[in-house]
């Protein structure tokens, strides 16, 4: 799939109009990700009047540099897979609303009214939150700029490439060391780098990493710096407690230190669990009538694209349902 060229965003939306803030939808659709583009085209067969309203599209599969666990590709890149979703998604000729976050949502009798960082107000008889997660950042130099590129944030993803190589893993809790060990499975050398002092994760899950392969586990330390050219070369590490720092020669590192649900804007309207997850039942619905949820941002396990993109099927069939059981289709 390497010598595929897509556009990402530009070819998507150039031949996309945007939705009306007069008329009612019958579904409005929150969220770029897999979870909302499959429920895009699922409301689109049964001939909702639908629209997307997103920040941007891609969400966390744009973030990652090769998947080989969606069917029927055995190795496709992160932004190419999403620009093959953003291109089914076209060919129904959907409104889209992009570079706008939702800020709120209320319910005004039978209606959802949707307002975005850019004061529109968009309306809707249901709507689909599909906003999924964002990763924890660290917020150090070359971040940002070497992610997909050395920096990675999905063992499930991107382990694999990172055979017989060093990596680092920043993160002291079970996903930290569930990511070690899925890297060590692959003969990778881990160095887990723990923020705090003291670690976190289950002792046996710990014990299962130290005995696995070659582990080192830097205790009380911080990451400064990502450093590399075209990809991760080094991580700049500091010892907390002397403030003395080291560099880390590695291809790559891991950030697992916890994933932030896209949930601020409905805080007020719907149920949601500890972790900010939207409250979901197996048919994507929500404590409210009307209001559905899939992908990540629900409590649904497994943090997947094809969970997400089946859930997003799901939530779009429902919500049809719905409507059709209220007599509004």
């Amino acid at each position: 799939m390497n010598n595929m060229e897509f556009s990402l965003d530009e070819s998507f939306l150039a031949e996309t109009t945007e939705p009306s803030r007069e008329t009612v939808h019958d579904c409005l659709i929150l969220g770029g990700g897999p979870a909302s583009m499959s429920a895009a085209v699922y409301c689109a067969r049964k001939a909702l009047n639908c629209a997307i309203i997103a920040k941007d599209f891609g969400g966390q599969v744009s973030e990652t540099s090769e998947v080989e666990n969606w069917l029927g590709f055995q190795s496709v890149n992160g932004r190419d897979l999403v620009a093959m979703f953003q291109d089914h998604v076209n060919s129904f000729h959907l409104p889209v609303k992009t570079g706008a976050g939702v800020t709120g949502i209320t319910r005004v009798q039978n209606l959802f009214l949707v307002e975005t960082d850019g004061g529109l107000t968009y309306k809707g008889r249901t709507v689909i939150v599909a906003t999924g997660k964002r990763h924890r950042a660290l917020n150090v130099p070359g971040e940002r700029e070497l992610t997909g590129h050395g920096v990675a944030y999905c063992a499930t993803c991107d382990a694999p490439f990172f055979r017989d190589k060093a990596v680092v893993v920043a993160g002291g809790g079970n996903s930290a060391f569930t990511t070690a060990f899925d890297l060590v499975r692959v003969d990778a050398s881990v160095t887990l780098v723990n923020f705090q002092e003291g670690w976190n994760a289950d002792p046996v899950l710990i014990d299962r990493v130290r005995s696995a392969g070659e582990v080192t586990l830097l205790d009380n330390h911080q990451v400064i710096a990502i450093e590399g050219s075209e990809t991760v070369e080094s991580v700049r590490v500091k010892n907390r407690d002397t403030d003395l720092e080291q560099r880390l020669d590695t291809a790559g590192i891991f950030i697992e230190i916890g994933l932030v649900s896209n949930t601020g804007f409905i805080r007020d309207l719907v149920e949601l669990n500890d972790q900010g997850e939207i409250i979901i039942d197996c048919a994507c619905r929500t404590s409210v009538g009307g209001f559905f949820a899939a992908g990540d941002v629900t409590t649904v396990p497994h943090k997947q694209i094809v969970i997400a993109a089946g859930e997003g099927a799901k939530a779009a069939l429902s919500a049809y349902d719905y409507l059709l059981k209220k007599g509004l289709v």
